[in-house]
């Protein structure tokens, strides 16, 4: 009978190789690849940057807490989000859905410190807002620029999610160059997409880089789906926020017209060689308004806008912009076959109702 040795000489070539690869973990309990060996300088240079941009910027993150207008059965009601200093003197920004119809609003300061604060202005078209606090020694937030943003680079959110004070969360950014619908109904461009987890109370938070740069507010997260979480670029930020110190708001253009987008028939396009196959049918237009004044009438669809087409409503929002604002203008648009120009003075928007 063959005798099989059960010592190391038991063991095939193969074998040697494999256990070779392996070396004992501290513990001597489990082996440890040398590929993980050689990964482990990689792991600890992630680790690192996400502590030292969650060190850099933490100071200048605040919880918001606010109390709203009593709802109908008599309750108060309340919530809470995010937001980040900007200033030493003592700017904020945060989202406009975290303040808006707020009766009271109460910052905390990463120290504790609750210092008295008020809202400066907000733009929910934009989904943004600025409070003021008064309280010393603040630190505030670096801003980075967006073109400095890449897909693919770290992106750090931090905020309070359901009240955990100062949660950092590490992701990528996604992709850029994202819109995305406000609760106003205006569409927002230039969001920035992550999958740094975000949740309810996230938001007005800062997206930060691996230098601890804000590169974007925290904003919105799709659920139930996992990895799809929004943040406004922090060039319209910074865009946003000036305009809102010095006016308490955005002021945009108004023309007084609804309406919905629809395609505009074929020959048309080609006959009038019209840079857009589609418009903004006009559904209505509101009662002493420019549209109404220019000879806008319902059926009519708008193509075009001061020499820039309006393939849809989001399209014209865009152009009616302070620029325009009481500056007389061109509406392009086709009523049944034909094609006409109408003059035009877009007027300030009135601000929604609170």
């Amino acid at each position: 009978m063959k005798v099989v040795p059960r010592g190391p000489e038991a063991l095939l070539p193969r074998d040697l190789k494999l256990i070779s690869n392996l070396e004992p973990s501290l513990d001597g309990q489990s082996p440890v690849s040398q590929e993980a060996l050689a990964d482990a300088p990689l792991l600890d240079a992630y680790s690192e940057a996400v502590v030292r941009a969650a060190e850099t910027v933490s100071p200048s993150v605040v919880k918001i807490e606010i109390k709203s207008t009593r709802s109908r059965n008599g309750r108060e009601g309340g919530g809470s989000g995010s937001g980040f200093i900007i200033s030493p003197d003592g700017l904020v920004m945060t989202n406009s859905h975290v303040v808006h119809g707020a009766e009271k609003i109460e910052v905390i300061l990463n120290d504790g410190r609750r210092p008295d604060a008020h809202l400066l202005g907000e733009d929910p078209e934009n989904d943004l807002a600025v409070l003021r606090i008064y309280a010393p020694n603040l630190s505030a937030a670096r801003l980075a620029e967006s073109k400095q943003v890449k897909v693919g680079q770290l992106a750090i959110a931090i905020g309070n999610p359901y009240g955990f004070d100062c949660t950092v969360t590490a992701g990528v950014v996604s992709a850029l160059g994202r819109s995305f619908r406000s609760r106003s109904g205006r569409l927002m461009d230039n969001i920035i997409q992550t999958d740094a987890a975000l949740n309810p109370g996230n938001s007005g938070g800062p997206l930060v880089n691996s230098r601890g740069e804000v590169i974007g507010v925290n904003t919105a997260v799709i659920l139930p789906a996992q990895g799809l979480c929004f943040a406004i670029a922090i060039d319209t930020a910074k865009y946003v926020a000036g305009w809102l110190i010095k006016d308490g708001k955005i002021r945009r253009s108004y023309i007084g017209v609804g309406g919905q987008n629809v395609k505009v028939h074929r020959r048309v396009v080609r006959y009038y060689q019209l840079p857009v196959e589609s418009g903004l049918l006009v559904l209505s237009t509101e009662p002493g308004s420019p549209a109404e004044r220019a000879g806008l009438r319902e059926g009519d669809v708008i193509v075009g806008f001061n020499s820039s087409p309006v393939p849809d409503v989001d399209a014209l929002h865009r152009l009616l912009n302070e620029t325009t604002i009481e500056v007389p203008g061109t509406l392009v648009v086709i009523r049944h076959t034909e094609k006409l120009e109408l003059g035009i003075t877009p007027v300030e928007s009135r601000p929604r109702p609170q």
